[in-house]
């Protein structure tokens, strides 16, 4: 399907690794104007724009915003990848101001921050496109370790459409993907380290893992590649109808509608 992408300008944020990775690897493949930013540089990205930024800071944030003044001018779509938790395990007892903070910094604010910078040039040209990646821990938290990264992503979820009632009437999609497990290279690692401790294998690493989500019914966690697919679909003229909506790519982890 040709989606249409051709000499789109896109920010991907978090697109060196995982997911973000995946996206910019599809949108380039499409034909797009590609800039991504991230603390450190990754892999096969050599046809984008690369911007080394913390962007968990507001100064990290406005200077993505500047070298996308200088080299594209503006943006088509800015899809907003950046998140994680670095938050202990224990409950909520063991989470002190300092984590609640890091959790809305990686996961909220720059969302926030970009689009408040970038969305007034799409609402002027009365075109535009917002993909706000989200989780199903806003909807299925686990109290023993993701508490603070479920509510900032849950924040984000409510942002996000709040932000399509405003801006949706003025051409400006705002939709939001809800990814469970995937298979990233962190969660790999993860899997590993778990399979080690318990004495199995990487299969039934990845099994205590489902088993602790409650199970995945498709029998996996998604792919990568399987979510890029589904966000660069949600970005196209392809979905030109679509906005104000969440799509759930969990293999049917959460078990109700």
């Amino acid at each position: 399907m040709n989606l249409e992408l051709s000499g789109k300008r896109v920010l991907v944020t978090g697109g060196t690794q995982g997911v973000g990775q995946a996206v910019v690897k599809q949108l380039l493949a499409e034909g797009a104007r590609v800039v991504t930013a991230a603390r450190h540089p990754g892999s096969d990205l050599s046809d984008a724009l690369f911007v080394p930024a913390d962007l968990s800071t507001g100064e990290g944030c406005d200077a993505l915003v500047s070298a996308i003044r200088h080299s594209l001018g503006s943006v088509d779509i800015i899809i907003h990848v950046l998140g994680g938790s670095s938050s202990p395990g224990g409950g909520f007892a063991a989470l002190g101001d300092e984590h609640w903070q890091r959790e809305l910094d990686l996961n909220l604010l720059p969302a926030v921050r970009l689009d408040r910078a970038l969305l007034p040039d799409m609402l002027e040209r009365g075109a535009g496109v917002i993909v706000h990646v989200t989780s199903i821990q806003g909807r299925l938290p686990l109290p023993e370790a993701t508490t603070a990264y479920a509510a900032a992503k849950a924040a984000l979820s409510t942002y996000s459409k709040s932000l399509s009632k405003e801006v949706s009437p003025q051409g400006v999609r705002v939709v939001r993907v809800s990814p469970g497990w995937i298979e990233t290279e962190a969660s790999i690692a993860l899997a590993e380290r778990l399979a080690q401790e318990a004495g199995t294998d990487y299969e039934g690493g990845k099994r205590i893992i489902m088993n602790s989500l409650g199970g995945i019914p498709l029998g996996r966690p998604a792919k990568p590649s399987e979510v890029a697919d589904l966000i660069a679909f949600l970005a196209s003229p392809r979905a030109a109808s679509i906005t104000g909506s969440e799509f759930v790519i969990d293999g049917g982890t959460i078990p109700t509608t």
